[in-house]
């Protein structure tokens, strides 16, 4: 598909069947982005590109609104609603089936990922319903529903989509243990892979051409996020997941975050070293605990093929003093595309692949 073509598609579609049509969606979407991603358009004139990039943005905006049903509606998939799907038992939390356990509405399917403090199941609708192990860890999800409202109330829509959408949260008592856990349904994007799958794909290190993708992206959620009074406080490689063909990142977990200038609650077990000193003296976090830790993300997974230069941009975020490093993403984000330029010239679209 041409840029112009998908321009037009763009405009012209209505609905959301015409722009990404019934049979193949995701096909189309992977064709649409293709066509008119920023890093794809070359010398074109620049309202040709303004066209695009404002296209590009719609695109992804309503392929996520699409991949997410209304907050406290549980049912179908999206498009599709079903007759069954997530419906709440009288109790709340009752086992359908014998096998099936409903929470709060959303009907427990298979377990899709173990992450650092919970358990995220599948509840259909491209949706995952985070359920803490430990009640003691309430407070942390909590946490991550607050920062994730917090950056949807005061962030530039135009980047949402870097960070998860919090479809629900509740709180859930268990009737047998009596204990209550504070849960949240997560809008689910298909077809991402942290920044460790990345790394054991090319063990010996990632070309910084492709790691720049990431790194640029990585910079957009991070400047989204504090430009709305929130720090991550744990971007650690486990957290950055990437869309290889459109070139996406989205950053997840937000339980560990710090807003409005407050501490990181707690550190992810076995990668205290990858903190700066600030959280793990228990002192401010900033933008810059954020900026350091991606810094350390991308020359971890750059390794020895790090240009000269990009090690030292590196090391310039990863300054000891929380003061001396770095404090805007967005400006951050200037100073990597000169260092890029640079290096390699104007950006161009580069494919990428996990399976080298």
């Amino acid at each position: 598909m041409r840029t112009d073509e998908a321009i037009r598609l763009v405009a012209a579609a209505r609905t959301d069947a015409d722009l990404f049509g019934v049979d193949t969606p995701a096909r189309r979407y992977r064709e649409l982005v293709a066509a008119l991603h920023p890093d794809r358009l070359g010398a074109l004139d620049h309202r040709v590109r303004a066209a695009a990039t404002d296209a590009f943005v719609q695109v992804t905006t309503r392929w996520q609104a699409t991949r997410t049903a209304a907050p406290g509606d549980p049912t179908g998939t999206p498009g599709h609603p079903t007759a069954d799907s997530g419906r709440p038992a009288p109790d709340g939390r009752t086992a359908t089936d014998g096998t099936t356990v409903v929470l709060g509405g959303y009907r427990l399917g298979a377990l899709a990922h173990r992450g650092d403090l919970a358990d995220l199941y599948d509840v259909g609708a491209d949706r995952l319903l985070k359920l803490p192990r430990d009640p003691a860890d309430n407070d942390l999800l909590a946490r991550e529903a607050h920062a994730l409202r917090q950056i949807e109330d005061r962030g530039d829509p135009r980047h949402l989509p870097y960070v998860p959408r919090l479809v629900d949260s509740f709180r859930h008592r268990d009737a047998a243990s009596g204990a209550e856990r504070r849960i949240s349904v997560l809008a689910a994007v298909p077809g991402l892979h942290d920044l460790d799958a990345v790394r054991r794909a090319y063990p010996d290190g990632l070309d910084a051409r492709d790691a720049a993708w990431m790194w640029r992206r990585l910079l957009v959620a991070l400047g989204l996020a504090h430009r709305a009074g929130v720090v991550h406080g744990a971007v650690l490689p486990r957290h950055v997941l990437i869309e290889p063909d459109a070139h996406g990142v989205v950053l997840v977990d937000w339980c560990f975050s710090a807003v409005d200038g407050g501490t990181v609650p707690a550190l992810v077990p076995g990668h205290e070293d990858w903190y700066p000193p600030e959280v793990t003296a228990r002192r401010p976090a900033g933008p810059g605990t954020d900026l350091a830790m991606a810094a350390a993300c991308m020359s971890w997974l750059m390794g020895d093929r790090a240009p000269r230069e990009l090690r030292a941009f590196a090391d310039g975020c990863r300054r000891p003093a929380l003061a001396a490093r770095p404090d805007d993403a967005w400006r951050l984000l200037g100073e990597l595309d000169e260092v890029l330029d640079r290096l390699y010239g104007p950006r161009t679209f580069r494919p990428f692949t996990l399976n080298p």
